[in-house]
């Protein structure tokens, strides 16, 4: 009878422990969704905005790529950088450029 009473609190106890761990995980909901996709949205807009401004008014620094690939521009202080995923302008040291592959 012992036997029983404890297997059924064992089991008991298995089957709420599962259910309240799958309650604890937080699911996104759809304000959450778009507050991110609009958020990405921005950081893309921002890129596009900053590198055409850049192709525009300053140089392309020919031949040379920054770390992440992209290009390197310099502008009128003669500052060498390149563009972010964010929009954001990274300037560069001289060690950090890096040469371009040459395409055969």
């Amino acid at each position: 009878m012992k036997t029983k009473y404890v297997l059924g609190l064992l089991t008991l106890a298995l089957v709420s422990t599962v259910s309240l761990s799958s309650q604890a995980q937080e699911k996104k909901t759809v304000g959450q969704k778009i507050d991110k996709t609009a958020t990405n949205v921005g950081h893309k807009t921002a890129e596009v905005a900053v590198k055409g401004t850049s192709k525009i008014a300053d140089k392309t620094y020919k031949g040379k790529m920054a770390p992440d690939g992209t290009d390197v521009y310099i502008d009128g202080k003669n500052r060498k950088y390149y563009v972010n995923k964010k929009g954001g302008k990274v300037y560069l040291k001289t060690s950090q450029i890096l040469d371009k592959p040459e395409k055969k």
